[in-house]
């Protein structure tokens, strides 16, 4: 007797604590905290944007993913995401891939080769293997940072099929974000320079530990994007709860404020403040568009749901004033110095697209722009200026993969959005993961038109965990079943 009490008490104690101290760790628990940690590691040398933490990235999460998919082997378990639901996209991506390690391989057809390759033999006096790509070292490196954002991807998918799991990688994305915004904050106001690394140029705005702030711009963005989703659910969960009656609905944002709100709203304004102490104007921008999708795609479309919504616009527009009357010199300051247009990238953009035109099939090698864009450099730019990099991620990808090969890169990423938008649209439950995905999609996608940003690590990375996230959540549970069923009794046959 005295057993069954005992036992029965310790399930009584355990039905009090959260689902996830109580179940048993597992591989994949093992792994998500290992990726969450990789996450948060990668914004830290420069956003990871030199040679030797594109190794660290390399080997950490690529082994992870093997690691991962050796663990499934050995446990004959199939894959929580089978790869049919995203075969499309998949068969794009590798088409791309396979092309680029093409690009940089010395037996390609000599008519395909760059005439560069030749031009060196003759003034070298040695012959000199060639290649469609002009530098196969930066091919190379391109090639180990795709497969670096793939991996990340892969696991995100792989590992956020479980909801939980992805809510917890969305706030752990927010929580990152914070950190590097205090840490971008104290810099500008305590270390010499306003710069977290005393070799990188002294500045008046908030970079955080990246070497500009329009590329933290963006990391923040993705950040506050999370955050802002987080405490939308959990607003919205309260408010289910507290009937139709408005001043209890007022109530219960006031208690729910100051309560369980008071930290994800803490992140949100922290992140807030130094993105707009960024300055950055595209970077800003796009979060904005980003935050609009987030609330169009969040909209419940029920009449009951409608005085709940226009509650959270107006707190939320409260908020984001009071932040942008305290914060947003820096912002308002670059748009009546400098405007909305730089006139210097125009330039740019159209030699790169003129660079495109001469080899629109075969590409110059996929992330080789630092050695093409001299070629077909004119006198429309300042001598004084150096370009290595066009401020335009789809031009560069077409000028390096060619027109063909360059869209399906393109529209690979574009089918996984499309993807989380009807996830967001069409599911009752667990949507916000999906609708999350989407918005930081346009956030990056749009700032990728005048910047570079998805070129850094620490961004690109991000938004693949959060993207391979949204996807994982953007179907219902017998869609993925039927098709993970599907897998097993394929591997049972072939077993």
């Amino acid at each position: 007797m005295v057993a069954i009490e005992r036992l029965r008490g310790s399930r009584e104690d355990a039905e009090k604590l959260p689902r996830w101290l109580v179940r048993a760790i597992t591989t994949e628990d093992v792994v998500f905290v290992v990726f969450v940690g990789g996450l948060a590691w990668v914004p830290f040398w420069f956003a990871s944007n030199r040679p030797i933490p594109w190794g660290i990235n390399a080997l950490l999460f690529s082994g992870l993913a093997a690691l991962y998919e050796l663990a499934l082997l050995l446990r004959g378990a199939a894959r929580p995401v089978a790869i049919r639901n995203v075969w499309l996209p998949a068969v794009l991506f590798a088409l791309a891939a396979t092309w680029a390690l093409f690009q940089n391989a010395t037996w390609a057809p000599a008519a395909w080769q760059h005439p560069i390759w030749e031009l060196a033999s003759e003034v070298l006096g040695r012959p000199i293997p060639g290649s469609i790509s002009v530098d196969r070292d930066l091919t190379a490196i391109a090639l180990l940072r795709l497969m670096t954002a793939a991996s990340v991807f892969w696991l995100a998918l792989q590992l956020c099929r479980d909801a939980a799991r992805a809510r917890l990688l969305i706030w752990a994305v927010a929580g990152i974000g914070a950190i590097y915004a205090a840490v971008g904050l104290f810099a500008l106001g305590f270390l010499p320079g306003g710069t977290v690394f005393p070799e990188l140029n002294s500045s008046p705005f908030v970079t955080s530990t990246f070497v500009n702030q329009n590329h933290y711009a963006t990391f923040a963005g993705i950040g506050l994007v999370a955050a802002v989703a987080g405490i939308l659910r959990l607003y919205r969960r309260a408010f289910a709860q507290s009937g139709r009656n408005l001043r209890l609905k007022v109530a219960t944002l006031i208690r729910t404020t100051g309560s369980k709100g008071a930290l994800p709203l803490a992140l949100a304004l922290l992140i807030l403040a130094a993105l707009l102490l960024s300055g950055s104007r595209g970077g800003i921008i796009s979060t904005a568009l980003g935050l609009f999708v987030l609330i169009t795609l969040n909209l419940r479309r029920t009449k009951r749901s409608s005085r709940n919504e226009a509650l959270l616009t107006i707190f939320a527009f409260l908020l984001v004033g009071v932040a942008f009357i305290g914060f947003g010199d820096a912002f308002v300051g670059r748009l009546e110095t400098q405007g909305l247009h730089d006139e210097n990238r125009l330039p740019v953009a159209i030699v790169t697209i003129w660079s495109i035109l001469s080899s629109p099939l075969l590409g110059f090698g996929y992330g080789t722009f630092l050695a093409a864009f001299p070629m077909f450099r004119d006198d429309s730019m300042s001598i004084w200026s150096f370009w290595d990099r066009a401020h335009n991620t789809y031009l560069e990808v077409f000028q390096g993969l060619g027109l063909v090969f360059g869209a399906m890169l393109i529209a690979n990423v574009v089918l996984l959005v499309w993807e989380c938008i009807k996830g967001a649209r069409t599911r009752q439950r667990d949507a916000t993961i999906a609708a999350v995905a989407a918005s930081v999609s346009f956030l990056v996608g749009v700032h990728a038109l005048v910047d570079f940003s998805l070129q850094i690590q620490a961004v690109t990375l991000t938004y693949m965990a959060v993207l391979g996230a949204g996807v994982a959540q953007a179907r219902d549970d017998a869609q993925i079943q039927h098709s993970s069923l599907h897998y097993a009794r394929a591997s049972d046959y072939n077993r």
